[in-house]
């Protein structure tokens, strides 16, 4: 009766909160089917260590575990060298579309990380160190630089939050 009801609560809190971690994987690795596939392998590693969870963390402890996924994911994510480089479309200097997907991927994955965790699923600073296993110092530096670098390619952005 005691894994019926372990697994039960399992099932009931993959479903309330798949799709907010696999938005999160989104905003780091950048790719929808990656992100599902880097969710459910947390899912599985959540899965194992469910009876060691405790309700109160359970939220930060998934979330740390797709973050980890997406960023181990990435370190390892290899480019395959190609005979020949795909043609890039030019975009006209009276375009200005504001092209946050774009902007998101001259990121580096941390700070890819960082943003998701802040502004995404608005965590505190306190919150996304702990989840990324760095100090609050490095979370602000590398939200300012992040900023800095969106600020700079969205000059049209407005960020209702500042650090």
């Amino acid at each position: 009766m005691r894994r019926q009801q372990r697994e039960a609560d399992f099932t009931e809190f993959y479903l309330a909160r798949r799709e907010a971690l696999r938005r999160t994987a989104y905003v780091i690795v950048r790719d929808w089917h990656t992100a599902e596939d880097l969710t459910q392998q947390a899912m599985i590693k959540l899965y194992a260590a469910w009876p060691r969870v405790r309700d109160d963390t359970a939220d930060a402890y998934a979330r740390k575990v797709v973050v980890n996924e997406c960023l181990s994911h990435l370190r390892r994510r290899r480019d395959v060298p190609v005979e020949r480089l795909p043609d890039r479309a030019t975009h006209s200097q009276e375009a200005s579309v504001l092209d946050v997907s774009a902007a998101l991927d001259l990121l580096a994955p941390r700070q890819r990380a960082i943003v998701a965790l802040r502004f995404l699923d608005d965590l505190s600073v306190l919150d996304v160190a702990h989840a990324l296993s760095v100090s609050e110092g490095t979370v602000k530096s590398q939200s300012s630089k992040a900023l800095a670098t969106l600020r700079t390619h969205l000059p049209q952005l407005v960020l209702t939050e500042e650090i």
